[in-house]
This record gives structure tokens, C-alpha cells and sequence, in this order.
């Protein structure tokens, strides 16, 4: 009787132990779940409005996903050395913004994760524009999702196309030159607005079968194709004297002097129709799709995609981040104000950009559009065509010499860097 009643009282205190325990670790599971992971997002910062609407977006995920904190890091200056210092000192953000343009260097680098194992069917990778999704892929790999893009499309000056007898948006680059001598000394001081740069060239390369850059990444601008369709801006420029840059007319960018009435028109992305609309309400303006050039449709796209770092300790928070400003109810909320255009084709629809009088050609252009990306090394390749094609376009050495001298240096540049 005694045994049996000390074998009932060690079970009584097992039991009891097993329950404290049991609550014990109830407690420390319930505190461990209740601290969030913090999730560090960095990217460049944009206007006012466009910073107030990505902390939305953020609040949004925040209020969905309660276990997950973003904490939110505009870099201001040099972003994209900054993010190098970042990656290569294993101090870089879980997630950040990754232009197409620097894409295939950090790709080819080994410091991004790929983001292929996390996609699931419910994340519709097809409804993704295609031209857009193949700039961050890299040997059967995707390390990035675009979150919004711009082509490029033509703006003009309605009463000054009016004023001119015009009633339609010129259809190729021949008409756009006549155009724009007709339009030269009207209401604006000169018909076109030009961008020298290699960025809003590339398609006019392209249009001749020519190429800026080649397949090992060196610059090809200099061929006798690339040449001719170079030649069209220096043609207009110098010998019709009807088109002007940014720094002819005293201006900071090709939107501000045409919102200035300098040119009745100009080339720009989607980013110009907000800051026209705000900074100069009383301009009557349109858009249209880009002319054809040698009888081929073309035009620019530029994207920026949210990548992972490989080195995050939170990856899968990291993910849930990035799949949902890049999902469709994400996406929606992100472009909804027209100050960004989805990359999500359903997005797009949903939202009536195809319909939209200014945004429809923009919208229209996503699949005659080179995307803008030369290589791994980019740099040498801009900033060399940059400075000769300026020196070109002011009579101040034959284009063909400019281009070639610019070609050379950056090849002799990139080979060192190889």
C-alpha cells in the first residue's frame, strides 16, 4: 500500500512538472513569435510624393504582415557605390532598388540571392512584360522583380502645333524634322528639345542594325550603321538649326524647357506628365508614340527591379517584401496615381493605362522598346560616348572621329577592368 502510494505521488509531481513546462515553453514561444523581424529596404530617393507613397505601400504590408517590420533607407548620394561598399563589407540591406543598367554586373557577382525557388503559381510570373523581366535574369536565373518602367514617347505643344497648321503628330523621323523647322521661331524658340545622351540614343543605333554594345559587353557605337542613325541628331542640330539642348535655352532637363515653351517638342518618359501637369498647369500638351526611324518602330524602356541580397538573415521576410510590392495588389497601390507605370501587364489593364490619352503610348511602345543595359560595365561605355558625342554635336569634331575615339577609350577602359 505504501509503495503503490509513493508511485501515485511521483506520477502526480511528473505530471505537474510536465505541465509547468509545457506553459513555460508556451510563454517563451508566445514572446519569441510576438518580437517582428526587421526587414532593411534601401533605395534613391524621389520626389516628396513619390516618397509618401512607398511609405504607404509599406504601412500596407506592414498592417498584412504583422510579424514583419521594414525599415525604410533612402541613400541620397553615389547609391549605387554605396550598396558596392555594402555588399562586398557584408553590411548590405535585405532588399534594395537595382536599376537594369547596373543589373549585369551585381548579377554575374554572386551577391544576389535568386529568387527562382521562392515563386510560386499564385505569384504569376507570366503576367510580368516580358521585356522588362529579361533584364534581370542571368544564367537560367531571376534575381529580380521590376517594380515600374517608362518608355520613352514624344510630347508636344498643341497650340503650337496649331499656330504651325499641324493637326497630327509627325509618323516618322523625316516628318518630325520637318516638323520641327516649321515649328522653329513660332511660339517656342526651337521645334525639338534633344538629349545627347547615350541613354535616349540607343534605338536611333538600332533602327540601322546598328548596336551599342556587342555580346562580350564592349561598345560598338561606332559602326557605319550605328553612325547613321547618330547622324540624324547632328543633321538636325547643326544644318536645320531647329532642335536644342537642355543647356542652349538655360533649362535643367528636357521636361523643364519644354514645360518652358523652348521647344514645341520633346522625347520623355512617363516621369514628365506629373511634373508638367504640377509645375506648369496652364501647358496644353500630348503625347504620341515615337516616329519611325529607317521604317521601324523603336523606343527606350528603363526599369528598376527590388533584388535580395545573398547575405540576408531573413530571407523569407525578405521575399514576402518583394512579393508583394511587386504582386498585383502591391503593385496596384504603388502605380495607382500614374506616377509609375506597372510592370505587371494585368495591373496595367486594370488601371486603364491603355486608354489613358497620355500614358497609352508609353504603354504602346513596352514591345518595340530596347531596353536601356550595355553590358557589365557601363560606365566607361556612357561617360565615354557622352562627353564625344556632345563634342560631335558642336561641330567641334567629325561625328564618325568623336565616336570611334569614344568607342576605343571605353573598350581600352573596360579590358582593364575585365
Amino acid at each position: 500500500m505504501k509503495k503503490s502510494w509513493w508511485q501515485f505521488l511521483g506520477l502526480v509531481m511528473a505530471i505537474a512538472i510536465a505541465i509547468v513546462a509545457y506553459h513555460s515553453w508556451q510563454i517563451q514561444s508566445s514572446s519569441s513569435a510576438s518580437v517582428p523581424v526587421t526587414v532593411k529596404l534601401s533605395g534613391w530617393g524621389g520626389s516628396p510624393v513619390e516618397q509618401k507613397l512607398l511609405k504607404q505601400v509599406l504601412q500596407d504590408f506592414e498592417a498584412q504582415h504583422p510579424q514583419i517590420k521594414v525599415k525604410y533607407e533612402v541613400i541620397s548620394d553615389q547609391y549605387m557605390d554605396v550598396i558596392k561598399t555594402r555588399l562586398i563589407g557584408e553590411a548590405a540591406p535585405d532588399v534594395f532598388y537595382l536599376d537594369a543598367l547596373e543589373a549585369p554586373f551585381l548579377m554575374s557577382q554572386n551577391v544576389l540571392e535568386p529568387l527562382d525557388s521562392y515563386i510560386t503559381p499564385a505569384f504569376d510570373l507570366s503576367d510580368f512584360e516580358a521585356n522588362l523581366l529579361d533584364n534581370f535574369k542571368y544564367q537560367n536565373h531571376i534575381y529580380g522583380f521590376p517594380k515600374d518602367y517608362s518608355t520613352l514617347a514624344l510630347f508636344y505643344n498643341k497650340k503650337a502645333f496649331a499656330a504651325a497648321g499641324l493637326t497630327s503628330p509627325p509618323a516618322t523621323w523625316t516628318e518630325l524634322r520637318t516638323y520641327s523647322q516649321q515649328l522653329t521661331g513660332k511660339l517656342n524658340k526651337y521645334g525639338f528639345g534633344e538629349a545627347p545622351e547615350l541613354a535616349r540614343q540607343v534605338y536611333k543605333i538600332k533602327a540601322f542594325g546598328g548596336e551599342a554594345v556587342n555580346q562580350n559587353g564592349h561598345a560598338t557605337f561606332a559602326s557605319e550603321a550605328g553612325l547613321r542613325g547618330l547622324e540624324l541628331v547632328i543633321d538636325q542640330y547643326q544644318k536645320d538649326q531647329s532642335s536644342a539642348q537642355k543647356s542652349d535655352v538655360g533649362t535643367n532637363s528636357g521636361s523643364e524647357m519644354f514645360g518652358q515653351e523652348k521647344v514645341a517638342m520633346v522625347i520623355e518618359g512617363n516621369w514628365a506628365i506629373p511634373y508638367l501637369q504640377e509645375t506648369f498647369p496652364q501647358l496644353e500638351f500630348a503625347t504620341a508614340q515615337l516616329p519611325t526611324i529607317n521604317r521601324k518602330k523603336g523606343t527606350m524602356v528603363y526599369t528598376v527591379a527590388y533584388v535580395m541580397s545573398k547575405q540576408s538573415q531573413h530571407k523569407a521576410a525578405a521575399w514576402e517584401l518583394i512579393s508583394y510590392l511587386t504582386g498585383k495588389a502591391g503593385m496596384q497601390k504603388w502605380t495607382s496615381t500614374g506616377f509609375a507605370l506597372p510592370t505587371r501587364k494585368s495591373v496595367s489593364q486594370k488601371l486603364g493605362y491603355e486608354q489613358d490619352p497620355l500614358r497609352s503610348p508609353l504603354v504602346a511602345g513596352i514591345d518595340d522598346a530596347t531596353p536601356w543595359q550595355v553590358g557589365k560595365y557601363p560606365a566607361p561605355i556612357v561617360n565615354n560616348f557622352d562627353n564625344q558625342f556632345v563634342s560631335a554635336l558642336l561641330g567641334q569634331q567629325p561625328l564618325k572621329q568623336a565616336m570611334l575615339r569614344a568607342q576605343n577609350q571605353a573598350n581600352k577602359q573596360i579590358q582593364a577592368m575585365e
